[in-house]
């Protein structure tokens, strides 16, 4: 082995160390070990640096916008609690849990779908009586099997397909067409899914724990009253209260019903909702939050004092009133808000008093913490005002834009149909999709370039050009002619160099994520084929599973790490459901993969 070679290997080996050891930052771990192997000659600069601007990397960046506008008009966020349920044991639980959540992963990334189903689930299990802890490992990992459905599933599925389309043009090798592009990793993965949701069912009963948790009652939280009006035309004004989701928002509580001069006091789940309908709720803040963000309802103050410029542009803001505030002493429905501050009421909080009534009848008492819906800049102007003896900005909120969610809706299906169809690259088509979001108010271009993670976006790019050094010093070369003659010595034939790359890919997805995974062995997966003198395409697309299992630490992938401090987990919990899993992938994998794509001759 040459010299850059050795080295390049020392140096990806030591940047797998730190990592490993959490002593810096993934992507400060992963530009450092770049910009050494520049330094030892194990890559030549430039084309180090053009992981940065691959077309893989443009179009995962493209996909956060894509993801952002689904999100930011509501779309995401409609789907999840209507695919719940509520079903009668924890296996009913984890499988509509596990179907819906690997079916939306397909097609959206999955961390924001985890991000969407966590407080869902959170009170799903509260509500089934079913611990967290046998929910929230299914979560995370019903999401990473739908990601390995179709092409924009994963970032490690574009970054494959985009290295492996250059391999083929490169070499004389036809690339896939578009659609194979887009299904092609569902022929292994969907068996992939299916295996891996039965699994879970079956062993998880005996592999998850059942953790106790502390629960919310242990922490102190201020309980919120807000009062919301049914929209005329909405889909809930045509619902139940059940079917209109409003009761699956986690920790949020239905007192009241008030219906023109009728008031139902804690009304039963099978009452039709009519529009203008005004539905009293409890709870604590971040429910409340949610509740805003619900489509078909709106406050009642925002009704009552007339509607706002542009609600998309407002905020919220706690406001605590002052003992000598003007306000003292008034019903919520004779303060003049609106004509002062331009802000309306959308819930109150009084210190160890439950106000389940109308909020227009709330009389304000010195003390009493408002939650208001403001314009942008009311900290600044009034957090000095005589009526306040507290002005605190709600971090986090963004209101979404449900009026435009059709558009969003309509730019995705033709997001797909292009990736499917159009005789474009997918970045291409990513791209467009991005700035159809933009120009057509789904979000502004601030949220589309905050939406970006850039640590991602370092992180893969770095990656790409670790993954030039290796194949540019020969240590790719090198390393698959070892494998090679390592499976030959214990027997293997080729779909045993099948499982064996594809547990290698999953074993370096637990430390440097599955796109560094999909990057660095790619250059080894095409080097086995050349050595075998067969066609890539196998090894190819067992890369997009094998780097899409990450299933063995909860701090090998973020959706792990998301559900591991809800779900009360140890680190071994994630090893010892994991393993099994990974390993029985990837001999399926070596199985199925030959059949779809067989090993053929290259001329």
């Amino acid at each position: 082995m040459p010299m850059e070679a050795i080295l390049a290997v020392a140096v990806v080996a030591g940047v797998m160390v730190v990592l490993a050891s959490n002593l810096v930052a993934m992507e400060t771990a992963m530009v450092g070990g770049l910009i050494l192997l520049i330094l030892v000659g194990a890559v030549e600069p430039q084309a180090a640096l053009n992981g940065f601007a691959h077309k893989a990397v443009v179009a995962i960046a493209a996909l956060f916008v894509v993801a952002a506008g689904l999100w930011q008009t509501g779309a995401t966020m409609s789907a999840g609690p209507a695919l719940l349920g509520r079903p009668k044991s924890v296996i009913g639980a984890q499988f509509r849990l596990m179907v819906p959540v690997a079916v939306l992963s397909a097609f959206i990334n999955n961390t924001p779908v985890v991000a969407m189903y966590l407080p869902i689930v959170r009170d799903w299990a509260k509500r089934i009586r079913v611990s967290p802890s046998r929910l929230f490992i299914p979560l995370s990992f019903s999401s990473q099997l739908g990601g390995q459905l179709t092409l924009i599933g994963s970032a490690s599925n574009l970054i494959v397909m985009g290295l492996y389309v250059e391999y083929a043009v490169a070499t004389g090798i036809d690339p896939p067409n578009a659609t194979v592009q887009f299904w092609g990793p569902a022929f292994i993965g969907l068996p992939a899914a299916f295996v891996g949701i039965a699994y879970m069912i079956c062993v998880s009963q005996k592999l998850l724990p059942e953790r106790i948790l502390v629960e919310d009652s242990a922490v102190r939280y201020r309980s919120y009253t807000a009062q919301m009006e049914v929209l005329p035309g909405s889909a809930i004004s045509r619902s139940t209260i059940e079917s209109s989701g409003l009761l699956q928002i986690p920790g949020i509580y239905l007192f009241q019903i008030q219906r023109a001069g009728d008031v139902f006091a804690a009304p039963s789940p099978e009452i039709p909702l009519r529009a203008g309908d005004r539905i009293g709720f409890a709870g604590n803040l971040e429910p409340i939050i949610d509740l805003l963000q619900a489509r078909g309802v709106v406050p009642v103050q925002r009704q009552d004092t007339g509607p706002v410029a542009d609600p998309a542009t407002r905020g919220l803001v706690h406001v605590v009133i002052a003992a000598d505030s003007a306000f003292v002493g008034q019903r919520i429905r004779d303060l003049r808000l609106r004509p002062v501050y331009d802000a309306a009421i959308v819930a109150v909080h009084r210190n160890k008093t439950a106000l389940h009534k109308k909020i227009g009848d709330v009389v304000i008492h010195p003390g009493d913490t408002l939650l208001l819906e403001t314009p942008s800049g009311f900290w600044d102007l009034h957090r000095s005002s005589s009526d306040f003896s507290l002005v605190s900005p709600v971090s986090g909120f963004e209101p979404p834009r449900h009026a435009v969610m059709p558009r969003a809706i309509v730019v995705f299906a033709f997001f797909i149909l292009g990736l499917m169809l159009l005789p474009l690259e997918p970045v291409v088509v990513c791209l467009c999709a991005a700035l159809l979001m933009v120009f057509l108010g789904c979000l502004p271009m601030g949220k589309a370039l905050a939406s970006v993670n850039l640590q991602v976006m370092v992180t893969i790019g770095a990656a790409l050009g670790m993954s030039t050094a290796l194949e540019q010093s020969g240590a790719a070369g090198a390393i698959s002619s070892w494998l090679l003659e390592t499976c030959r010595g214990v027997g293997m034939g080729e779909q045993g160099m099948l499982f064996v790359m594809t547990l290698t890919a999953s074993a370096f997805a637990q430390v440097i994520t599955q796109n560094g995974a999909a990057a660095l062995i790619f250059p080894i997966s095409m080097a086995m084929a050349r050595e075998l003198n067969v066609h890539p395409e196998p090894f190819a697309f067992s890369l997009i599973l094998g780097a899409g299992l990450s299933f063995l630490s909860p701090v090998a992938y973020q959706t792990n790490l998301m559900v591991y401090g809800p779900g009360g987990y140890r680190f071994l919990d994630f090893p010892r459901v994991g393993a099994p899993l990974t390993v029985i992938l990837a001999v399926l994998c070596a199985l199925i993969c030959p059949l779809v794509f067989p090993f053929r001759q290259l001329p």
